[in-house]
């Protein structure tokens, strides 16, 4: 973490688990914790059906609410979607964009991450962009290759005013859910690459402005180490992030002096 250029960003990504009702319990169990967080910005990217329940609960607190997709369409005949505008009414500051699971499952594609990430700038909303590999492109030794056609298609005619709102999450795919985890230098070397790429598209100021987390089960026990790379900046948590007392340990990770 740098602090003196950029701040630190701890989001929480619940996918498809807890009930509007579960929403409360959690924030209440979490409150006390968060409000000793001098450090970092904590965020919590709830299902749809739960936004509005995480609003109203973490309105009083230092807890920023985001959402976990959007459609590239303002508004239209898009059954099940959810447009950039929509989020913003709820009261919505955050939105992920491009998470392997969606490429994987639903067909999300750079290009496709590329038009969300324009038409939640253009609604005020603060995308975390998520990258990463599968094993078998790390085993190939292009994943540096790989991140960098990600980050270039992401951003691409992104202006140098809008792209400082955004935030890079590097999830290697193989580490997702799955309990492995990128040791602190891989993770790092990859993060240092992601800032290169900025720095090359945008300058140095900018580069050193933009908040870069790393999201392959980044739990209360790595957490620490992970985020003493100097070029990771916070964490997109999954399953720790469903656990109060787990998600705060990583919390207080990154609000250590």
């Amino acid at each position: 973490m740098n602090r003196k250029y950029r701040k630190t960003i701890i989001a929480g990504n619940w996918k498809m688990n807890m009930k509007p009702s579960d929403v409360k319990p959690f924030a209440d169990e979490l409150k006390n914790i968060v409000s000793r967080a001098k450090w970092c910005e904590t965020v919590i990217c709830a299902p749809f059906v739960d936004l509005p329940a995480a609003v109203k609960a973490f309105k009083d607190c230092r807890v920023s609410v985001g959402a976990e997709n959007l459609n590239e369409n303002p508004k239209g005949a898009y059954t099940g979607e959810i447009a950039a505008d929509m989020l913003v009414d709820l009261g919505v500051k955050y939105v992920i964009i491009g998470h392997s699971e969606r490429r994987q499952y639903y067909g999300e594609t750079d290009i496709s991450v590329n038009k969300k990430v324009h038409a939640a700038l253009e609604a005020g909303l603060q995308p975390i962009v998520c990258v990463g590999e599968s094993l078998e492109q790390r085993e190939l030794g292009i994943t540096i290759e790989l991140i960098t056609l990600q980050v270039k298609t992401a951003l691409a005619n992104v202006s140098a005013d809008k792209v400082r709102k955004v935030v890079i999450a590097y999830e290697p795919i193989w580490a997702i859910g799955t309990g492995k985890t990128a040791t602190a230098e891989q993770a790092g070397e990859v993060c240092c690459a992601i800032r290169a790429v900025i720095r090359n598209l945008y300058g140095a100021r900018i580069a050193r402005a933009i908040t870069i987390q790393y999201g392959g089960s980044m739990n209360e026990k790595n957490a620490a180490e992970l985020l003493a790379q100097p070029d990771i900046d916070g964490g997109l948590i999954g399953g720790a992030s469903l656990v109060p007392e787990k998600f705060a340990a990583i919390i207080n990770a990154a609000n250590q002096e």
